[in-house]
């Protein structure tokens, strides 16, 4: 498609169309423009480099339109939200954010947008995508703790508080139960999560290559070359094994320096299908135990005080039920749009899961509380 289009050729929903195309690649250059003010090196870069890409889209839209370009638009109310996050937070939550709105991009099906912008725009999810992830994988060991934590103390409280007050006990009985229940969830969790958490990280410690044993290449014997058998239980076959280690054996001989023999020789050889190279830190990925004991104490503890917010500001019977329930279920939702986000699916999806989820175990320690309590009236 030629970049300038006769005047009598284009129609007013073409024009129309266009300047939100350029009133939309304006904003996202400048989301990029203002995420990179927030980073440094590498990542700077990155960010200015899809500013610099949104740029000659726009300029697209602009040869285009010509002399109908007209008054600057705003862009959609979602890229706006996104502009103000990026120039206020910066951070994981508006990368994923952005990747979603390059996953939305119309170029493929627009007649007016070249093949080259259609490529770029998914080429520039999976950019934004990577960049995503490396936050995702810095969050993901707490993160992981305080969802699973916040939503366990919504669901299990919840369904406590709703089972033991469909039974028919007095209202301080409900409030007693809710708040034990909080205090004995919150511990249990933030004990398994230490505990689990700490167990993931020895395992990992316990496959981490002995840095000391490097030492131990110039005494090995040349012959036997018994390094082949590191290489080989590593996953690379005899052939491949053999030739590692005389090449790291060679080395050492011409060197006489043990110092510095990392992935390209060392005893801490890199996976044959897979470089470490670029990828987070293993323990990172999993985060602290203590860091994550601490999340799923604290988020247990704010997910499982709500159910019985209703109950401690006096109120009793079915109007504490209903209002127990709405607000666990706005608080599901949020979470769940918030996964959502961050994941890079539907915020939507995300949250009506996690609110058909709560509330079916909510109903059904409901329904067994009623039971419970007419078979004791």
């Amino acid at each position: 498609m030629d970049d300038a289009t006769p005047a009598a050729a284009r129609t007013s929903a073409d024009v129309r169309r266009w300047r939100r195309y350029l009133a939309a690649e304006r904003a996202e250059a400048a989301v990029y423009r203002d995420l990179a003010a927030r980073r440094r090196g590498e990542e700077r870069e990155i960010l200015l480099a899809l500013a610099a890409a949104e740029r000659r889209h726009e300029q697209h839209w602009l040869d285009l339109l010509g002399d109908d370009v007209g008054m600057p638009l705003q862009g959609d109310p979602r890229t706006r939200f996104l502009a103000f996050l990026a120039r206020r937070f910066g951070g994981v939550f508006v990368l994923a954010l952005a990747q979603r709105a390059e996953a939305r991009s119309t170029y493929g099906r627009e007649e007016y947008a070249t093949a080259q912008m259609a490529a770029d725009e998914q080429i520039h999810e999976e950019v934004v995508r990577s960049l995503a992830t490396r936050g995702r994988n810095r969050l993901s060991g707490t993160f992981r703790a305080a969802v699973f934590g916040a939503n366990d103390g919504l669901v299990s409280n919840l369904a406590l508080v709703l089972g033991i007050g469909a039974s028919g006990v007095a209202t301080g009985t409900i409030l007693v139960t809710g708040v034990a229940g909080l205090l004995a969830g919150a511990l249990s969790m933030g004990a398994g999560e230490y505990i689990s958490v700490r167990s993931q990280r020895e395992l990992l410690e316990a496959s981490t290559p002995d840095p000391e044993a490097v030492n131990a290449l110039p005494h090995l014997d040349v012959d036997a070359n018994e390094l082949a058998l590191v290489y080989r239980a590593r996953g690379l076959d005899a052939d491949a094994a053999q030739i590692r280690a005389d090449a790291v054996l060679a080395r050492l001989a011409a060197t006489g320096a043990v110092e510095g023999l990392g992935d390209d020789g060392g005893t801490r050889a890199p996976e044959p299908s897979d470089s470490t190279e670029g990828h987070p830190d293993t323990h990172e990925t999993h985060g602290t135990a203590w860091g994550a004991a601490i999340s799923s104490f604290w988020f247990f503890s704010s997910g499982a005080i709500v159910p019985v917010l209703p109950y401690l500001f006096g109120m009793s019977g079915l109007g504490a039920v209903v209002m127990a329930s709405v607000l666990v279920g706005v608080c599901l939702v949020v979470t769940g749009a918030v996964t959502g986000l961050l994941s890079g699916t539907s915020p939507v999806t995300r949250a009506l899961r996690q609110l058909a989820i709560g509330f079916g175990a909510a109903g059904v320690t409901y329904a067994l509380g009623l039971a419970f309590g007419t078979t004791v009236a």
